[in-house]
């Protein structure tokens, strides 16, 4: 009797224990997936526009200018497909998009030179990313099977309700709006960087 109840008892443990990590690992997907949606957002913003800061880095790095507008779609892109429910296979290629714009803006200013001022904040966006990409919930992971004709696979019924999409298209308005309000102070902020970067005068 005693030894069934203690088994009852470390079943119990175990489970709280599990509940607790999934409510931790939830919270950090969350957190790390709200990070890169924001960054997405608001690069998509200062690439599509485009604002000096981004103008000048991408002079200092030696890309074309026209690459700002490029990105600045695919930003916006991946930023809706990361967010919004279902989507597995596009979720995927999001993700990967991401990381490969942040390790190659890491990339480029270690080519060129820079210090860990310049290329830390893409790194961190890019362990976010993989963070994101690693916590996700089961329900967002692409399973073998997913890949149907249209490409995207079955999407679970509660992802094809109108419903599903209120928060992410609430979320996504919202970042949309901060990028856009915060604007002037961004500038202000990173003509201040260039500035003691040295990549322009003051």
């Amino acid at each position: 009797m005693r030894s069934q109840r203690s088994t009852t008892f470390q079943h119990a443990k175990a489970a709280v224990a599990h509940g607790a990590g999934s409510r931790i690992r939830l919270i950090a997907f969350r957190i790390t997936t709200f990070v890169i949606v924001f960054e997405l957002a608001a690069g998509s913003v200062w690439n599509l526009l485009p604002i000096e800061w981004t103008e000048i880095q991408l002079r200092h790095l030696g890309y074309p200018q026209f690459l700002l507008h490029i990105l600045g779609v695919w930003q916006a892109g991946a930023a809706v497909a990361i967010i919004a429910p279902g989507l597995p296979v596009i979720k995927e290629w999001a993700y990967a998009g991401a990381l490969f714009l942040w390790s190659g803006a890491v990339a480029s200013h270690l080519i060129v030179g820079d210090g860990l001022r310049t290329w830390g904040v893409p790194l961190i966006f890019g362990m976010c990313a993989i963070a994101s990409w690693a916590l996700r919930p089961a329900d967002r992971w692409l399973r073998r099977g997913d890949l149907a004709s249209t490409g995207q696979g079955r999407a679970a019924p509660s992802e094809t309700r109108p419903r599903a999409w209120v928060v992410p298209i609430g979320l996504l308005v919202a970042l949309y709006a901060v990028s856009f309000l915060t604007l002037p102070a961004a500038e202000a902020m990173t003509h201040q960087w260039a500035v003691e970067l040295g990549w322009i005068n003051g």
